[in-house]
């Protein structure tokens, strides 16, 4: 199927914005996160206390890790809107909806082809 451009150049502005504005966002939210885990104020004598401090920590490195993962996804869904191809399926070559897009910016598929990889996976079980 031929690819074709169904946004119009103002929306993919706006979801240009949209993106580097999360995307700066998020990188603000890591730094803060690495200032903190490297002022090395937290001297804890009491262990339960020091495994506190480490679960959290845990779990805040999992958080930013997501993080990192979603930033990678926007920015390559800032590649395709400089390709000309955001907007587009990458399946079936289809338009994506704008309002699909506006509740996840980063998808790459429309939501038949979507919902149709998610009943295959649910068949084979994984």
């Amino acid at each position: 199927m031929e690819k074709q451009m169904t946004l119009k150049p103002e929306k993919l502005q706006a979801f240009r914005k949209l993106l580097t504005q999360k995307i700066n966002e998020l990188l603000g939210e890591a730094g803060k996160t690495v200032s903190e885990m490297t002022n090395g104020k937290e001297n804890f004598p009491d262990p339960n206390d020091r495994a506190s401090l480490e679960s959290d920590r845990n779990f805040e490195l999992r958080i930013r890790d997501r993080e990192r993962k979603l930033i990678m996804k926007m920015q390559e869904a800032l590649k395709r809107i400089d390709d000309g191809t955001y907007g587009i399926c990458e399946d079936c070559g289809g338009p994506i909806s704008e309002k699909r897009l506006m509740a996840r910016p980063v998808t790459t598929e429309c939501i038949e082809c979507k919902t149709r990889q998610e009943k295959l996976e649910k068949l084979k079980g994984e």
